[in-house]
């Protein structure tokens, strides 16, 4: 961890939280991930080794702990006091995102595993009670070996699923990936893009209410921009 050799609290806090990976680790960790292997999900391009390292150094810090889990083989990591007074200031740079870095996204931000991530990690699958729901998600602009996902949901849970679990699909939902991620930052509502026919949804009447409150978006989508659109040179 780099240094800033000052003695200011800023600087001291600095050190720790802007370090790269640091504030994704606690964001992840904050919205109830708790594995190694969750984790990892949630940085992809930072690699096991890298995020090991991560964690061993915020634990040292007494940000983050291992714990011993029954029932669980292997650590879980929980977020101690000092890592939950951290939590503000992380949901402080995503309002500021929100606010003032919104623009078109460039196609290397375009992340295919970090929205199934975000879906499957905060879909609401209590809103289909006891009945097991499938929902099967189509993304016709992907290449045909990342074009079909599913999602089972069942007794509250939803699990992601790279095959279809059964035979019978409940909703079936095709849209591309640049628009899911729009509407799970925000950016459209998902009325919207319902409206247009940017997603389009296969289901009867009460599974497709349904499948409008199993969709968890972003909880800081409500923020508008007040970026300012660059005008064009003369």
């Amino acid at each position: 961890m780099r240094s800033y050799n000052q003695f200011c609290p800023i600087a001291k806090a600095a050190e720790l939280f802007c370090e790269r990976w640091t504030a994704l680790i606690i964001r992840d960790l904050a919205g109830g991930a708790t594995r190694f292997s969750e984790l990892q999900r949630g940085v992809p391009l930072a690699s096991p080794t890298l995020l090991s390292q991560r964690l061993k150094q915020l634990e040292a810090e007494n940000v983050v702990e291992r714990r011993k889990t029954e029932g669980v083989s292997g650590w879980t990591y929980h977020l101690t006091r000092a890592g939950e007074e951290f939590v503000p200031v992380v949901m402080a740079l995503g309002e500021w995102g929100q606010r003032w870095s919104r623009r078109d996204l460039v196609d290397n931000e375009v992340d295919l595993g970090l929205l199934l991530w975000a879906l499957e990690k905060d879909a609401r699958a209590e809103i289909f009670g006891a009945r097991r729901t499938i929902i099967e998600m189509e993304l016709p602009d992907q290449p045909e070996h990342k074009r079909r996902w599913w999602f089972l949901n069942e007794n509250g849970h939803c699990e992601l699923c790279l095959k279809p679990p059964d035979r019978d699909v409940q909703i079936f939902v095709s849209v591309t990936l640049p628009d899911i991620i729009r509407v799970w930052r925000g950016d459209i509502s998902l009325a919207e893009a319902i409206d247009s026919g940017k997603l389009d949804i296969h289901a009867g009447k009460s599974l497709r209410k349904a499948f409008c409150n199993w969709l968890a978006i972003a909880p800081i989508a409500h923020i508008g921009s007040q970026r300012e659109t660059p005008k064009p040179e003369a």
